[in-house]
């Protein structure tokens, strides 16, 4: 069934905006835009925006939390050449999306999820570990889960991600066997990208100790999505409460900042600060 293209989640669009995806295939990587919340006229806005930017190849990502056979028929018929699926098990449009011209990757957290990748037909594998920012799907650490997913689903491609932000990681992931490193976070200092000052500043100076993996504490959006932040203060006081459940959490209902483009911003919401934030953006999901 065709979804309406609204899902329940409001995604930060301009975080993973078409500047950076095309600044990236054109440095000779693969760029890619998280569509995966994007209304069907956005998608192809942008989609044909940065197509207008670079000459190279991108990729679109799609969330499986979410239905997105909408989503993905309209990325083909813009001719998007690579299809990234992220969160559940792909089968169902893998084939859609093959038949349909693209290369399809997909994100795993271990060697059994990477089988059944395969087993779908993708051509290549993206292994993240437990290091990884923002949305994390599993409990393996990166380098342990490299050569395990590497063994069990050779000769496909292997993509290793999460925690890798340089070229010693990139060099340690492939001497496990990756073809290559999906990096997400590094990205966030990028010009091309407009996020806070403040947010920018806390990610270049951030210690290996100042992140903390969370079940559900930011409101992402749908159930059972664990996340790596940066600690701060609404942490802080979370973790000094107890670490009580949703409904329980000190400041529940909290407007901590506004943003000009997204209104009040209350605390525990999953919004990732932008450029026009403004007030406490220290508490917000970093």
């Amino acid at each position: 069934m065709a979804d309406s293209g609204k899902p329940s989640v409001r995604q930060n669009l301009w975080v993973h905006g078409l500047a950076l995806a095309a600044a990236v295939s054109n440095a000779g990587g693969l760029g890619t835009l998280a569509l995966w919340g994007a209304g069907m006229d956005a998608l192809r806005r942008q989609v044909r925006e940065t197509r207008a930017l670079t000459s190279k190849p991108f990729a679109v990502n799609l969330n499986l939390e979410f239905p997105q056979e909408e989503r993905l028929d309209a990325c083909l018929q813009e001719g998007v050449p690579i299809i990234s699926f992220f969160w559940h098990e792909p089968s169902a449009l893998v084939a859609r999306a093959k038949a349909g011209g693209a290369t399809v990757l997909h994100t795993v957290s271990t060697a059994k999820e990477a089988l059944q990748a395969a087993e779908c037909g993708v051509d290549v594998v993206v292994a993240q570990g437990w290091e990884a920012g923002g949305h994390v799907r599993g409990m393996v650490a990166t380098m342990p889960l490299i050569p395990a997913v590497v063994d069990a689903v050779g000769p496909i491609p292997v993509i290793a991600a999460g925690g890798i932000a340089d070229g010693r990681g990139l060099a340690a992931a492939m001497a496990l066997g990756a073809s290559g490193a999906w990096i997400g976070t590094r990205f966030l200092a990028s010009e091309e990208v407009a996020i806070h000052p403040h947010y920018r500043e806390r990610l270049l100076g951030a210690k290996e100790d100042d992140t903390i993996y969370l079940e559900e504490l930011f409101d992402i959006g749908w159930p059972k999505a664990p996340h790596r932040v940066l600690r701060n203060s609404t942490v802080a006081d979370w973790e000094a409460a107890g670490r009580p459940e949703t409904g329980k959490r000190p400041g529940e209902g909290e407007v901590v900042a506004t943003s000009k483009s997204r209104g009040p911003i209350v605390r525990y919401r999953s919004y990732t600060p932008a450029a026009d934030a403004d007030g406490d953006i220290d508490a917000l999901s970093l």
